[in-house]
């Protein structure tokens, strides 16, 4: 699979009554991949199934924010995040995720599950890409990726509490 993509800047769209799925294994392996996933990705069924969810990852996406969304599916929890993407021949798109870690009947994670509907426009432009801009910044400052991430989720933490509220009702409030 192609890891030297370059980015077109075209954004792609999915319609408003489409939902993206995808189920992973716990290594974040695809092992399921629905028709709309497939086609905004512009991957097709082959190159999807086993390969690593982060193929689709902007480069304009915060680590921070997928330090978060592991930490919490890890944890058996689901998390909501707005989450920019990228396809195969370098468009983009912006998805709101709903993520979920998949149970067996003992109660142990065995994969994980997420669902993606179109977010608001005005979401993204007014409050998540410029968010978004300030956390990429605080991680390219450090000299180390690790270092960079954990300080711009710290920043993140850190404003959230200082606004008085926490990461879920911070993104169900936007």
């Amino acid at each position: 699979m192609r890891t030297d993509i370059v980015l077109t800047g075209r954004e792609r769209h999915f319609n408003p009554d489409e939902v993206i799925v995808t189920k992973t294994d716990l290594k974040g392996r695809i092992t399921y991949a629905n028709r709309v996933f497939l086609g905004i990705s512009q991957l097709n069924l082959k190159q999807a199934i086993g390969a690593p969810h982060s193929l689709i990852r902007h480069p304009d996406m915060p680590r921070c924010v997928f330090k978060l969304l592991w930490d919490r599916i890890e944890s058996g929890k689901e998390i909501f995040a707005y989450v920019l993407n990228r396809a195969i021949s370098g468009d983009h798109y912006w998805v709101f995720a709903h993520a979920t870690p998949s149970f067996d009947s003992k109660g142990q994670i065995i994969g994980y599950h997420s669902n993606r509907r179109v977010p608001k426009k005005e979401t993204i432009e007014s409050v998540i890409r410029p968010l978004y801009a300030e956390l990429r910044m605080i991680e390219e400052k450090a000299a180390d990726r690790k270092v960079g991430m954990h300080a711009a989720y710290a920043h993140l933490l850190e404003k959230l509490t200082k606004g008085g509220t926490d990461y879920d009702r911070f993104i169900f409030s936007i």
